[in-house]
């Protein structure tokens, strides 16, 4: 004998969506100020300097006042001392001279021989001038040019957007009951393929 029903059972079917949260901001605008501040060269010089002092050189052939007094100061002391050896040493060949000699004429030969000839003729600076001097000196200063940069920034907004979960029934549950058998005949014998129950067996 075969089941006269048949039953089906459809589950619920349910779809699930997610909405991640979020965060928004609105972009607020940028400014920005480029400003320029030149640099540039500067170079410093300064020469050699050269220091000549010749005075001790126009000295020597043009003296000034007080040099010529304290030369001939100079020249009077060794004169007076030259003169007085001179006459000590004449007279003391005269005090020594014998009869018949000539002592004048050979004190002026002497004389004459010991005298050198002196033209007093200078035309050269019998000292050298006095030259120094302080070196030079050279400074370069070399500065870029230089960029600012000034950005200028409006306050951002930010905005929170919570997430999201949805649910969607796509399908209902449901329970399908399908009766398979024949049909029911009343009374049985009605049927067109009843074959009567064999009571004897």
């Amino acid at each position: 004998m075969y089941p006269l029903i048949e039953i089906q059972t459809i589950p619920i079917e349910i779809q699930m969506k997610v909405t991640d949260a979020l965060l928004e901001y609105a972009r607020g605008t940028a400014q920005m100020e480029v400003s320029r501040d030149k640099g540039g060269l500067q170079i410093r010089s300064q020469p050699i300097r050269v220091n000549i002092d010749t005075f001790e050189a126009r000295s020597s052939v043009m003296p000034t006042t007080a040099q010529n007094i304290q030369q001939g100061a100079q020249k009077g002391m060794q004169a007076a001392y030259q003169a007085t050896g001179i006459l000590a040493r004449e007279g003391r060949m005269m005090m020594e001279a014998k009869i018949g000699e000539s002592v004048i004429p050979e004190l002026a030969r002497q004389a004459t021989l010991q005298q050198p000839v002196q033209l007093n003729v200078q035309f050269l600076p019998s000292a050298a001038p006095d030259i120094s001097w302080d070196g030079g000196e050279m400074n370069i200063r070399y500065e870029m040019d230089k960029l600012n940069f000034d950005w200028r920034m409006e306050q951002m907004n930010f905005t929170f957007v919570p997430g999201d979960i949805e649910f969607t029934m796509t399908q209902r549950p449901d329970v399908v009951i399908k009766y398979v058998g024949g049909p029911l005949y009343v009374p049985p014998s009605s049927d067109p393929d009843y074959e009567p129950v064999d009571v004897k067996a």
